[in-house]
């Protein structure tokens, strides 16, 4: 909404007339001090607005990282490794004279 030149004059005659020329600069500081609180609570509301908007996004930053360290120190090949290292090794079937070689079924 934006007003004309013409428009602003016709309102400062009517405050003047209503109000008086003396009480004009009480008028304005008060007009003054309104606008700084409200553009103080606006700026209030856009910091908390930020806080509660930036918290869920830290917090999955934070949880991405747990990840990333325990993925570090995870290693399902060395489980594998150790797992084949106990197993005994197969015996040699050539060289055990009990063995007797496939059986056939006919």
């Amino acid at each position: 909404m934006e007003l004309s030149f013409g428009e602003m004059l016709m309102i400062v005659l009517a405050i003047v007339v209503l109000f008086g020329p003396d009480k004009i600069p009480e008028i304005a500081r008060g007009l003054g001090e309104g606008v700084r609180k409200m553009r103080g609570a606006v700026e209030d509301i856009k910091t908390d607005i930020m806080k509660e908007t930036d918290n869920p996004v830290s917090e999955i930053k934070r949880e991405i990282d747990k990840i990333r360290d325990a993925a570090k120190d995870f290693n399902p090949l060395a489980d594998v490794e150790k797992d084949l290292l106990e197993t005994p090794k197969p015996q040699n079937l050539i060289e055990d004279e009990t063995h007797e070689g496939p059986v056939s079924r006919s």
